[in-house]
């Protein structure tokens, strides 16, 4: 026998049909801003980093001035604390370090780069855990995967000890990668900020960088490695049409 829906019940169907439709909607919608920042969010998170060029930055914390890589730099404060991501000589450049270092500088490097440098040395390998001068620091892994210099050789080999480093300053996570491919460690940093490289040749190209970008747990990706003789600002460009994650691109100071 055939039951028949009285009419009433059928518009109470599609209301919940409906509504249940608007709330997967909803719920997708939230789900695809989430990593989105308004822009004065995005500026508050990024306005104390400054980019140098090629992998070169310098960071203002609260009261403390802290350089990445620094390479072909030309004037700027003198640094508390410098971070050096390996031995290369457009990463560990003891000509650079020399105008901004001080007799109460701190340099962390990577094993391979610390005798380059004089003055107080702190060796870090990936995994290290350090706080200095108040900034909590993560050294990270970076090393290529698929960019050789020679069969089987690749520019910056795992079994080197290269590092990325996570950094805490004014309570915002940033993530300088280093020189490396998409490698699956990067699934395991959380950070709000990611200084990805994106030149292709010797690190990620845009495209690789996009994929990095996914796996990280970030909420602003920020291109490098162009500039100063390496890759072209095109790169950084295309990273930021092909993007999942918003990407800000620093003017070059």
């Amino acid at each position: 026998m055939k039951m028949k829906t009285h009419p009433k019940a059928k518009t109470v169907y599609i209301m919940i049909g409906l509504a249940m439709t608007a709330g997967i909607l909803a719920a997708g919608n939230i789900s695809a801003s989430e990593g989105a920042e308004s822009p004065s969010e995005t500026a508050r998170m990024t306005s104390t980093i400054h980019w140098l060029g090629h992998d070169s930055f310098r960071i203002d914390g609260d009261g403390i001035v802290i350089y990445i890589d620094p390479y072909k730099i030309t004037d700027g404060p003198k640094s508390d604390l410098i971070l050096i991501t390996h031995d290369h000589k457009d990463h560990a450049s003891p000509e650079d370090v020399a105008k901004i270092q001080h007799s109460e500088t701190t340099i962390v490097a990577a094993s391979a780069a610390a005798a380059k440098f004089q003055g107080r040395i702190q060796t870090v390998k990936p995994g290290d855990k350090l706080n200095i001068k108040g900034i909590s620091i993560e050294a990270v892994p970076a090393y290529n995967t698929n960019k050789f210099r020679s069969p089987g050789v690749p520019f910056h080999p795992q079994e080197s000890g290269y590092v990325g480093y996570i950094l805490t300053v004014n309570g915002i996570r940033i993530y300088h990668a280093g020189d490396t491919d998409a490698i699956p460690e990067m699934k395991s940093v959380h950070c709000d900020v990611a200084l990805l490289p994106v030149s292709g040749i010797y690190v990620m190209t845009a495209e690789e960088a996009a994929t990095a970008a996914a796996m990280i747990h970030t909420k602003i990706v920020i291109p490098m490695h162009v500039g100063k003789g390496t890759g072209s600002l095109e790169d950084a460009e295309r990273l930021k049409t092909i993007s999942s994650v918003p990407v800000t691109i620093l003017p070059m100071e």
